[in-house]
Parts: structure tokens; sequence; C-alpha cells
């Protein structure tokens, strides 16, 4: 089973030529609503790429908070340990540009309670195989639930994103890290892929570093020197929660003991096919979608509305 210890947020998003410089206005083609967020984007695709998934977080008493609930149990992830807090859930503003391009603002809302695993969520994480972190919850409570995971011998994915510092407490309790270029970059401070690689896998066995529509490099136990993954050549249409969709695939591949760079493919080929459709939750391939690009039989974009 994978957990996920993480956000939910209503993503409210605009579909743009191209985003707005500072002091500018600019009219918009589409706007959409979309269940969302870091944490509840890699439980749905990791539920959807085949996996059994538990979410560990927080809504709000709004009208978003049933509707995020909905769609995550819509998607095969389970809901029990979702609370529902007073006030508002979080949001997340959205541009999306014509090339794919993104950018966002992240209003914490309900996650922001979530300052410690309860004793609940410490005991499904301790019945997992892995476990799903990123940083839109805040960092105790992050860091609580990695080092109950490490002691109770359940795998730590961290995906560090909002980029912040990281306390040497949490690194010491992952063991997969997944970054994307800017992140890595961020928090070694060294611009260079492979150098910041090095850097990170002194600290956490294994580390990826993603490099969007190039692929990613990979550096495993065991595999000797970083690998370079190529990514499929597709046409991105909106890159939102791709990030997201490749570590709910990886890890998926690793709790079905796929090879450290065979992972890595699937999660790539996931996040290849997410990237030709529109929006976060939404854009997410099933198993079978995915098994069929790895195959090359690669499914319209469009095939499972």
């Amino acid at each position: 089973m994978i957990s996920v210890f993480g956000s939910v947020n209503m993503d409210l998003v605009a579909y743009v030529e191209s985003a707005p410089a500072l002091g500018e206005t600019v009219t918009g083609r589409a706007f959409r609503t979309v269940p969302g967020g870091k944490g509840a984007n890699q439980a749905i695709a990791a539920a959807r790429a085949g996996a059994e998934v538990a979410f560990l977080g927080a809504v709000g008493e709004d009208a978003f908070g049933p509707q995020m609930r909905r769609t995550l149990a819509e998607s095969g992830v389970d809901v029990t340990g979702l609370r529902t807090v007073p006030g508002v859930s979080g949001i997340a503003q959205i541009v999306v540009d014509d090339q794919g391009g993104n950018s966002i603002i992240v209003v914490p809302g309900a996650n922001g309670t979530v300052t410690a695993p309860s004793e609940a969520e410490l005991e499904v994480i301790a019945r997992s195989d892995v476990l799903l972190l990123q940083l839109e919850l805040p960092i105790e409570a992050v860091t609580a639930a990695a080092r109950a995971a490490r002691a109770a011998g359940t795998t730590v994915i961290l995906t560090p994103a909002p980029v912040q510092p990281l306390p040497g407490e949490l690194l010491d309790a992952v063991d997969i890290l997944v970054a994307n270029e800017h992140e890595a970059a961020a928090i070694t401070g060294r611009p260079d892929h492979e150098e910041a690689l090095r850097e990170l896998k002194a600290r956490v066995d294994w580390v990826i570093i993603t490099l969007g529509s190039r692929g990613a490099l990979t550096a495993a136990p065991g595999t000797g020197p970083a690998l370079h993954v190529e990514a499929p050549k597709v046409r991105a249409v909106d890159t939102t929660a791709a990030g997201d969709t490749f570590v709910g695939a990886l890890a998926v591949a690793h709790v079905e003991r796929w090879s450290p760079d065979r992972a890595v493919r699937f999660a790539g080929a996931a996040a290849a096919l997410s990237v030709q459709r529109e929006g976060a939750s939404t854009s997410m391939p099933t198993r079978a979608e995915i098994d069929r690009s790895l195959a090359g039989d690669v499914p319209p974009p469009d095939e499972h509305r």
C-alpha cells in the first residue's frame, strides 16, 4: 500500500496565450476549477497507475472540501484519513500559457492546520510500503511523518516542493528524493545537474532530478554512475502536475519491485501522457494507458475521458 501525507487544493486555472508580466492584465481563453494539490495529485496518480492508496491530509468546511474528497474517492483513493477542519480548503491559482508552461500561487488553507500526524495517521504510515511526502504541509509535520515511516521500515519518497531549506533530520529519513532541476539547484546551490545530483546523493540513497521534456537523471543504490533516462517525445498542452504524476507512478513501480531504471521509465511514460491533457488530477493516465505507452502503442491523449 502507498500512503500520501500531503496537501489537497482546489486548482483555479486560467488559460492564456502568455502569462501576464507584473502590472499587466491579459485576457484568458478559458477557466476551470480542478481538484489538485501535490499530495492529492500524487495519490490519484498512484491509484490510477494501479496501487492501493490511502490519503492523509485536511480539507476545510467550504464548498471545495466535499468536492475534493469526492474526487479522491472516485479515483480509487481511500479517504478515511482525510480530516475536515474549520475554515477554508487550500487553493492554488494557476496560469497556463499556450506553450503548456505554468505559474502557481498556493494558499494553504486547511493544509496549514496539519502540524503533526495523528496517531491514526501514524498507524496507516506504519502499515504502508511507501510514504509519499511533499512540502505543502508544515515542515514539522512532514519531518515527523518521515521519521515515523523510517522507524517503521516504510520507504519514504520526498518531493521537495515548494522548495525551501530541508532540515537534516528530514533528509536523514528520506529513501528516495525526486526534485526537478530548479528545486535541485535551489537546495544545493549548484546549477549543474550532475553536481547537484552528486551532492544530494551523499545524503539520500536514491536521487532523481527530473528535467521536463529532457527526461531525468537518476542515481540509485548499487547502479554505478548517474543515468540519463530520456523522456518520450510528445506535444505538451499543460505541464501542471506532470511531476506529481511522475512521483505517483514511480511509487507504484517501486512497490512492484521494478529496477530503478525501469521504474524511472515507467514514471516518465506516465508524466508524458499527463502533459498531453489539461488540468492536474484530470490529466493523469490509467495503468493500461501507461503500459500501452511503454509498449509503443500510445493511446490518444483524451482516451480516458
